[in-house]
């Protein structure tokens, strides 16, 4: 058998590749895939099973290029779409031992395992039948950089979610409560293509937008108050992820339109720079310093964004401490904000491709 993937399609084939060489590098002969995201982008399978005592199942990366999917029969036929019956194990109530006792027959003695993919019940079922050796962060740096069919579903979701955005002026009215707006929010992605919601549409109104990941309730949107709306969508399985925050009403105070503009001054100083070979710190450090010449650097109490792609949050971190580079093909967030406990809060974000000369918005 050639180190070669059997099966799956070129994209995903070309994608097990990719990941067979780096587990070569690191001297494992295999991998249990089990994180819902890289077992889609490694299989085209199934990408919406986060939850850990779900059975949708896992792909498991050879070393000689044969590689397997497990499901349980309610996905036989769906799997059957994308990978060789051949190659395809379908398991009952007894999944750990059909699991050990497929690879076991097939000559795998030792099993890599995702620690952050796998629960501490799962994992103590499996090693009990076969011996697992943890391997973190194999496939999430092949997620890092996108191709040209990923960025192009990217472009569609953002695209969407700027339909949103421009649909505001219409949703945010007077008397309308935050969960009564965020409705509105939803059903405004799924009627402009979305198939999801990429998370939890976040709706603030005046101090409730001090909390960075505030939670829509029941305040009411007023005629003479700020709202905060950070949103995003799924669409051809890629996500979405923007923020906006916007007066509603008659002349908004000084201290909005300041607020604001600081905000905007340093999402602004960012995206002048950021482009390959920056460091992901330095990215976070040009916003901080915009905030820091206006004597509000300690309102700023968050990240300066993160990737994005098959999940809302992944790779890369632009926070402080980050020691990731950016690469051209990485799409990330750029988003900064400033809040007060006291009467309300401002994020501004898009989504940024790092291109080879610099960067894309979105």
């Amino acid at each position: 058998m050639t180190a070669t993937a059997t099966s799956g399609c070129p994209v995903f084939a070309g994608r097990r590749d990719r990941l067979r060489a780096a587990l070569a590098a690191m001297g494992h002969d295999a991998l249990l895939v089990s994180h819902a995201a890289n077992r889609f982008y490694l299989s085209g399978f199934e990408l919406h099973d986060p939850q850990c005592n779900e059975s949708a199942g896992y792909v498991v990366v050879t070393a000689d290029g044969d590689d397997y999917l497990f499901t349980d029969a309610r996905y036989r036929d769906a799997a059957l779409r994308l990978w060789p019956e051949k190659n395809l194990c379908i398991y009952g109530a007894g999944r750990y031992a059909a699991i050990a006792d497929f690879l076991k027959a097939r000559g795998v003695t030792r099993l890599g395992f995702e620690p952050a993919g796998l629960s501490f019940d799962v994992h103590g079922r499996l090693s009990a039948l076969l011996p697992l050796t943890p391997v973190a962060l194999a496939v999430e740096p092949l997620r890092l950089r996108k191709d040209a069919a990923e960025i192009a579903r990217m472009r569609r979701s953002a695209a969407i979610n700027h339909g949103v955005m421009a649909s505001l002026p219409d949703i945010l009215l007077p008397g309308r409560t935050e969960a009564q707006a965020a409705w509105e929010i939803e059903k405004r992605f799924r009627e402009l293509g979305a198939s999801e919601l990429a998370f939890a549409p976040i709706v603030a109104v005046d101090a409730n937008a001090a909390l960075p990941h505030a939670i829509p309730g029941e305040t009411v949107i007023a005629d003479g108050c700020l709202v905060l709306v950070d949103v995003g969508g799924r669409a051809d399985d890629y996500c979405s992820d923007q923020t906006r925050t916007v007066w509603v009403g008659s002349k908004p105070p000084a201290r909005f339109t300041e607020m604001l503009a600081r905000v905007q001054a340093a999402q602004a100083a960012v995206l002048e720079r950021i482009g390959p070979g920056m460091a992901c710190r330095e990215a976070y450090a040009l916003a901080r310093e915009v905030f820091a010449r206006e004597g509000v650097a300690e309102r700023f109490t968050h990240s300066l964004g993160h990737g994005i792609g098959l999940e809302t949050h992944e790779g890369p971190s632009l926070n402080p401490s980050a020691e990731s580079v950016l690469e051209p093909g990485m799409v990330v967030t750029v988003e900064p904000g400033l809040y007060y406990p006291e009467w309300g809060g401002a994020r501004w974000e898009h989504m940024a491709l790092i291109t080879e000369t610099g960067r894309d918005i979105l």
